[in-house]
């Protein structure tokens, strides 16, 4: 298992069984077939959700989110959530500060929120719900989350991984070029597909 699918698993585990409530801005985490476009990712996960209020959050109605809502204006108090998901829906957002400041307002003092972002990265928006504007760097990250008591980042994938899954032919082949990363030390690099984001208020 590659470093940030084992802290993906570890942080949200760590949310589903710390926190009582967790909103799901976009449905990222997969878990439930008939509120999302592509099926469950993370069927581990289901029976954790089952114990918390769990709630999915989308700007429209089409894959019947719990809530419907925009992301630049959440529709929740100051102080009112426990955690929030937001996984890989910040490169879809026109405003991705204003997005990050109102998941911020939101939370209350030591609620979690746990951010998934791509950096070198495929060209994919959804035509007719959402297209693609952002690519996000370590530091960029640490400045979007600055106003965070405490931030944890880990990078998706290492250097060459992430050039040969930018090719269709090699995307669903990466794992070799994974171990070749970890053996040349390039599996730290910031030079990655994306990052994972554990983030403390």
């Amino acid at each position: 298992m590659r470093k940030d699918e084992s802290f993906f698993r570890e942080k949200i585990t760590k949310i589903l069984q710390e926190k009582k409530s967790v909103i799901d801005i976009g449905g990222g985490l997969r878990i439930d077939p008939t509120r999302n476009n592509r099926g469950i990712h993370n069927p581990w996960a289901i029976e954790l959700a089952k114990k918390v209020d769990y709630k999915i959050m989308d700007k429209v109605p089409d894959y019947k989110p719990d809530i419907v809502g925009d992301i630049h204006k959440l529709p929740f108090a100051d102080n009112s959530l426990e955690a929030i998901l937001c996984i890989y829906v910040l490169e879809h957002v026109e405003e991705p500060h204003t997005a990050v400041k109102e998941m911020y307002r939101t939370l209350k003092p030591g609620g979690y929120c746990f951010i998934q972002v791509p950096f070198i990265f495929y060209y994919h928006p959804m035509p007719g719900y959402y297209k693609d504007f952002y690519r996000f760097t370590r530091d960029g990250l640490e400045y979007l989350l600055r106003d965070f008591s405490s931030i944890e980042i880990v990078n998706e994938r290492g250097a060459l991984a992430t050039v040969m899954n930018m090719f269709p032919l090699f995307t669903k082949r990466t794992r070799f070029f994974e171990m070749i990363d970890r053996w040349i030390k390039k599996d730290g690099s910031n030079q990655t597909s994306g990052f994972c984001v554990f983030a403390k208020k």
